[in-house]
């Protein structure tokens, strides 16, 4: 006669959990999957990279099985298997913190993003690597990158070239032998600085990101562009950059940035009546802290930014800025990129956005 033992309530719960963790335990193959579904190894496998290569019917039976079964194919040797990881990255040469506090960067990846959900791809943002921006781009698993914020010499377009990845820079100088998007930054500054000129403001103060040489004569890309904009301003003027009432300062690109610098505009003789902000997180910054210190703007200080950022007009006062297509620029370098990726064409490509000065109120004539 067959013997019953009964349980206790919680010796039953104990079993259930031993089964449930002796099936985790034991990971879920493409054989199991295989053999649930009555095909070969091969079809699970062309289920997962290469679903083209099977019927539709088949293609989705195998992956529901695969689901029910609990069964996530190894992204590591999915990867080794197709030569694929299905993400792009994004390399900058701040850290994370830094280039996030920047909301330019933000509206730039939207833009990318935008494409990345189109193609089905994943995003990445590739930062130094113990301070090593080189070192992250030797690691980073992608199949292509934008590069922000370095110039075509640089050694990190070397070790991409190296490595063989598709590659799209953004704001560098243009090259017969690179991919890049950029806005027409000359115009955009010479309008800027002619702005302030006819208002009658001659002390100006031109307050541009940190750069690697700290010298502006020495600037690259897209601070040699700026500037030689507003020094084709300056000269219709019959000024240069070096006269007495115009000053040059390097500050971060971002709103600490522009309070950071406020402190030594106060300092400069003669006191500057405007400022020249190469980003408009840094006029913000600037504005901000000039009002914390009682002054005026635009009265006593008139601003105006660059990006025309998706907050510049709600700003108080709504901030004068030239407006660049951020997110568009970030959408065209990610479509580029994703054509080199999938070899939709192989000459380098070159696409330069337009800008537009636009008028508000944390500009006004001196004196006025």
């Amino acid at each position: 006669m067959a013997r019953f033992v009964s349980k206790t309530p919680g010796q039953e719960l104990s079993t259930l959990v031993d089964t449930a963790t002796e099936q985790m335990q034991r990971r879920v193959t493409i054989n199991d999957i295989a053999k649930q579904a009555g095909v070969s190894k091969t079809a699970v496998s062309f289920a997962f990279n290469m679903p083209g290569r099977l019927s539709s019917e088949t293609a989705q039976r195998i992956l529901d099985i695969a689901r029910q079964l609990g069964y996530a194919p190894n992204p590591i040797a999915r990867s080794l298997n197709t030569r694929r990881t299905n993400a792009i990255g994004v390399i900058v040469p701040q850290d994370i913190s830094d280039a996030f506090s920047n909301p330019f960067f933000a509206q730039l990846v939207r833009g990318i993003g935008h494409v990345c959900n189109l193609e089905g791809m994943s995003l990445m943002v590739v930062p130094p690597m113990r301070g090593s921006l080189l070192e992250a781009t030797y690691a980073a698993l992608i199949d292509g990158c934008i590069v922000t914020g370095l110039e075509t010499d640089d050694e990190v377009v070397r070790v991409l070239r190296q490595r063989n990845l598709p590659f799209v820079m953004i704001d560098a100088d243009a090259s017969d032998h690179v991919t890049c998007v950029t806005v027409n930054d000359f115009e955009g500054a010479r309008q800027s600085m002619q702005h302030l000129l006819k208002l009658g403001h001659r002390d100006i103060a031109i307050v541009s990101f940190e750069s690697f040489s700290g010298k502006v004569e020495q600037y690259t890309g897209t601070l040699r562009h700026r500037f030689d904009g507003y020094r084709s301003a300056l000269k219709d003027a019959g000024l240069t950059i070096q006269n007495h009432g115009i000053h040059c300062l390097e500050t971060k690109c971002s709103l600490a940035g522009g309070v950071e610098v406020f402190n030594r505009l106060m300092q400069l003789v003669p006191r500057p009546t405007a400022v020249l902000a190469l980003g408009d997180a840094i006029a913000f910054g600037v504005i901000e802290a000039a009002q914390a210190h009682g002054l005026n703007v635009p009265g006593q200080l008139s601003v105006v930014g660059f990006d025309d950022l998706e907050s510049s007009h709600m700003m108080r006062p709504a901030l004068t800025t030239v407006r660049q297509p951020i997110k568009e620029k970030g959408q065209r370098a990610a479509e580029l990129l994703m054509d080199l990726v999938h070899g939709r064409f192989g000459l380098p490509r070159h696409i330069m956005l337009p800008v537009e000065l636009m008028v508000r109120k944390s500009t006004l004539r001196l004196g006025g």
